[in-house]
């Protein structure tokens, strides 16, 4: 028998080991990096068990009458294991419907986890969407490589990485982000943005996981030209955020040090993503952008955002 029910704080253990041992959750779901910023949200999250024993989560939170899988992160959905199936996913949206609606809620929007995160195929929670009439409303487009399979440089991408190489450029991990997101604060304001996560926020993330979170730095001297700060998902590495000094584009740093990720610190990986280059929710594609990650032999995944009415 499937039970639905509200995530309590005291499920915090249980949820993060269903999590770990889940088909397409990665660190992203597990509630000790998702509370580091639970004051911004109203949690809704659920749980659901068979006879008791967890066997998916569903990460979500409530704005207005809407319920969202989550606002915090790029994707989420229902996180599941192997004990769930078709007949039982479609059995767990309809308690999940009935739940939220005995809360006023009046349509979720799911954010589903791109499958090129699966650890293994869990694409059944889009069937039991379309079966409710769920429609899509978003759609953003990602750059990933397939780094098991046959993919190419650009000739003018290896100009550059050979030009970076020839200037005497030191790649290294990073200890301190500090200047890091100081760098990457400089770049992202010149486009009238800012990071997601503040100094403190990513130290903390950084802290709570640091062989997954971590810092790729090129360096001429004591001078930061350009960092990489990854997400080791295991089975992917992703781009969290990039970030180069006017010095750095001159000299190609950010090529050379994208180069030595792909190419050698994560060549055994499955994936290599570097996140969305698309605007306005999809409905605009910064060409600039995601050509400077073909030019390293990426191609597009999609992000799906579904709004499901109750």
């Amino acid at each position: 028998m499937l039970t639905v029910r509200a995530y309590a704080q005291a499920d915090a253990n249980a949820w993060d080991a269903l999590v770990e041992r889940s088909r397409n959750g990665n660190l992203l779901h597990r509630r000790s990096y998702m509370d580091y910023h639970a004051d911004r949200f109203v949690d809704r999250s659920l749980m659901v068990e068979r006879n008791g024993e967890a066997v998916a989560v569903f990460p979500a939170n409530i704005q207005d009458n809407v319920v969202t899988s989550h606002g915090g992160l790029t994707y989420a959905g229902l996180i599941t294991t192997q004990a769930l199936r078709a007949e039982s996913t479609l059995a767990v949206f309809e308690q999940m419907g009935n739940h939220y609606r005995t809360l006023g809620v009046e349509q979720v929007i799911y954010k589903a986890v791109p499958h090129v995160f699966h650890a293994y195929p869990a694409e059944e929670d889009l069937y039991a969407l379309h079966r409710l009439g769920a429609r899509l409303k978003r759609r953003d487009i990602s750059s990933v490589i397939s780094l098991r399979e046959s993919f190419h440089f650009t000739q003018g991408r290896r100009h550059s990485v050979d030009k970076a190489r020839k200037a005497g450029i030191r790649l290294q991990v990073g200890a301190d982000l500090t200047a890091f997101h100081g760098l990457l604060s400089e770049v992202l304001r010149k486009h009238d943005v800012q990071p997601t996560h503040n100094l403190s926020e990513l130290c903390l993330l950084r802290d709570r996981f640091p062989q997954q979170i971590v810092l790729h730095e090129a360096r001429i001297g004591d001078d930061l030209l350009a960092g990489v700060l990854v997400y080791d998902f295991g089975r992917v590495v992703h781009t969290q955020y990039m970030a180069v000094s006017e010095k750095g584009r001159q000299l190609d740093a950010l090529s050379l040090l994208l180069a030595e990720l792909i190419g050698s610190t994560y060549a055994e990986k499955l994936y290599f993503t570097f996140g969305i280059s698309s605007e306005q929710e999809g409905r605009v594609l910064n060409g600039g952008l995601i050509a400077q990650k073909e030019y390293f032999g990426a191609r597009a995944v999609v992000h799906d955002f579904y709004e499901w009415v109750l």
